[in-house]
């Protein structure tokens, strides 16, 4: 493995002490690994989590007694919703989401096969799917990820020099921690962004971003100092 790729790799871009999925993540190498597997995986813990601190709501979806969740929201199972989040008004979870604490999961915000760390927000009309959001990253409003390409092609992972395939046909957003998404973005499909990046509004994102970075354009992008 080549010194960029190792890049992309969940050690590179993940703080596992802050997601519930760490069992999960800390067996795999990539990140996007994880997508098949998330389901399943909340349908086990789900059953090992402590009744005394998590309500079971409805078939396979698990909230944390000290969580928010407003009337109008939807949330399907597998679901896991972690202590001290709050999911807003007319939210919709579609099911296989397992959110972590202290997050936000706002208004008309559509999550749909996920894994959010602890103290994400993403809480203005967002649409998150078939990714993986790091610790503290942060979607502006209207950012959204586009999970299957136009032509309908298997996804691939691309830098300026590495091409991995990954062998799926949906597949959002890796991104790392503490990244910031400008309002109005599209994450196109197999978009990886380094830890502590900032994505400029109405950017159309591709490929992979390297961490500490400052997104302005596709052919513009600098290191932050």
């Amino acid at each position: 493995m080549s010194a960029i790729q190792t890049e992309v790799t969940i050690k590179e871009l993940y703080n596992l002490e802050q997601t519930a999925a760490k069992p999960l993540l800390e067996k795999l190498t990539y990140p996007w690994e994880a997508l098949p597997l998330i389901g399943d995986f909340i349908m086990e813990l789900g059953e090992t989590l402590n009744e005394e601190e998590y309500e079971k709501r409805g078939e396979n979806v698990w909230i944390h007694k000290s969580a928010t969740v407003f009337d109008s929201a939807y949330i399907a199972g597998p679901c896991i919703i972690g202590a001290g989040t709050e999911v807003r008004q007319c939210a919709f979870i579609r099911g296989n989401a397992l959110v972590g604490e202290n997050c936000v999961i706002g208004n008309s915000t559509e999550l749909k096969n996920v894994i959010i760390f602890n103290t994400v927000q993403v809480p203005h009309y967002n649409y998150v799917g078939d990714s993986i959001l790091g610790y503290k990253s942060h979607m502006g409003a209207g950012s959204i990820t586009s999970n299957v390409k136009s032509d309908k092609t298997l996804v691939h992972v691309k830098g300026n020099d590495f091409d991995i395939a990954t062998g799926m046909k949906k597949f959002g957003v890796m991104l790392g921690d503490n990244v910031e998404v400008g309002c109005n973005s599209v994450l196109n499909p197999g978009t990886v962004v380094g830890k502590n990046s900032n994505i400029y509004p109405l950017s159309r994102v591709r490929g992979y971003v390297m961490p500490n970075s400052i997104y302005k354009a596709q052919d513009d992008i600098v290191r932050k100092k």
